[in-house]
């Protein structure tokens, strides 16, 4: 069995929305609604700074199905519908969906929402579709600033893993995706402290952050 998540390292990430597109484009998510909302956090003014430039910080975030590991919008569902897999992934059967949207109404992060054409609950499915064949979700794969890494949090964060930037030797573009590489070998060192949740709100959310000393993490 596995216990997939992912990580995003908000040191490298420039809101540039790639994630979101992606996300979008593959999992066909109508107009007007997200699976990835990124955020801009700040700015704030660095602690003992003048709160002007350029004495601030600031960083994006980008929020979606944290696929908790108590998940509440799991306790609530009436149907079944909503469930763990295998993976560790939170999905939703539409097939068992009545749209009563209770799931949304639990979710402490807003991040599922009713489609009103199909009348089904949707949400981040970390791109079961392509991590059960092997491949990396598509937010993954398509982050320009490499922030992004997906792996399994029982072989450990270090072992998360990205494509390799496509300036890498002998690394095409179209190879890219196909040659991966390791959180631990690619980003800034890092330390236990660097990495966050968003706010536990008893649902013990599995999606984590990197953020490092110099900007303060707030939920």
């Amino acid at each position: 069995m596995a216990n997939y998540a992912i990580i995003t390292d908000l040191n490298r990430c420039t809101g540039c929305l790639a994630c979101t597109v992606a996300c979008k484009a593959i999992n066909g998510v109508d107009v007007g609604n997200f699976w990835i909302k990124t955020l801009r956090i700040g700015p704030h003014p660095i602690e003992g700074g003048s709160g002007d430039f350029p004495d601030v910080e600031m960083y994006f975030l980008p929020v979606q199905c944290q696929h908790c590991k108590n998940p509440e919008c799991v306790r609530v569902c009436p149907t079944g519908a909503s469930h763990i897999r295998e993976d560790g992934t939170v999905q939703i059967d539409k097939s068992k969906c009545i749209g009563c949207r209770f799931c949304a109404l639990a979710c402490p992060y807003g991040v599922r929402y009713l489609n009103e054409e199909e009348r089904v609950v949707e949400k981040c499915t970390m791109c079961e579709q392509r991590i059960s064949q092997g491949e990396l979700p598509q937010c993954v794969a398509q982050c320009g600033a490499r922030a992004r890494f997906f792996g399994d949090l029982d072989k450990g964060v270090d072992n998360f893993e990205g494509p390799a930037h496509p300036d890498s030797p002998g690394c095409q573009y179209d190879e890219m995706t196909k040659t991966r590489v390791k959180l631990k070998d690619y980003v800034e060192a890092y330390t236990e402290n660097d990495i966050h949740h968003l706010k536990d709100a008893g649902n013990k959310p599995k999606l984590m952050y990197l953020l490092r000393e110099g900007r303060k993490w707030r939920e």
